[in-house]
């Protein structure tokens, strides 16, 4: 049973759900959700190495194996106790996991069936039954420490644009900073002042 891999990525950019991880020159085919995928994506460029947690699924209807990757041991373990509830297979369990790992557990703990079914292919039925089989089962999974709002880039570049933007530009300090916010999400590499307000000025105007 396959449970971690560690090998060069192969991202296909128009394919948003998969990985193929080139480990001793063997190809593995990882299925990955989409909150994971995003985080991926902004990190990782052609051809580095990625290590994933592998959550290896094969049984007899489904005698295809299926890898899940994720980027740590938690997110894998979430992951199980998620497809262990009735009708949700690996597959349809990628497609919904569209959120990170701790906000869906803090649904699950708050019987919140409402915020469940904005989660792919999860209706009325099965948030009922994902919260009748796990509440209990994924506190833990709520304190995952939640990424910070501005990974990867310097401090210095968000100080500097958000008091050109105040300063100089007229805006209050809660909208430049929800625009500063907004260009970050859409481009979490920018590397430089520049970049960040070119960014910022994109998402004016579009």
């Amino acid at each position: 049973m396959i449970t971690y891999l560690k090998g060069k990525a192969k991202i296909n950019f128009a394919n948003d759900d998969r990985i193929t991880l080139i480990v001793n020159n063997i190809g593995y085919d990882v299925l990955i959700p989409s909150y994971a995928m995003k985080e991926i994506k902004s990190k990782l460029n052609e051809n580095d190495e990625l290590e994933l947690y592998i959550s290896y699924n094969q049984t007899e209807r489904q005698p295809k194996p299926v890898l899940v990757g994720f980027p740590n041991s938690l997110d894998k373990e979430f992951f199980e106790l998620f497809i262990s509830v009735e009708d949700i297979g690996p597959s349809a369990a990628v497609k919904a996991l569209i959120k990170p790992v701790r906000e869906i557990a803090r649904f699950i703990e708050d019987k919140d069936t409402k915020s469940l079914k904005q989660l792919k292919g999860i209706g009325e039925r099965k948030a009922e039954k994902i919260v009748a089989t796990l509440k209990g089962k994924v506190a833990k999974y709520a304190l995952i420490k939640e990424v910070p709002s501005y990974p990867e880039i310097p401090e210095d570049f968000i100080k500097e644009v958000e008091d050109v933007l105040v300063k100089q530009l007229g805006h209050k300090h809660p909208e430049a900073r929800k625009m500063i916010e907004d260009a970050i999400k859409r481009n979490p590499s920018i590397k430089s002042s520049e970049e960040l307000f070119e960014e910022v000025y994109r998402g004016q105007f579009r």
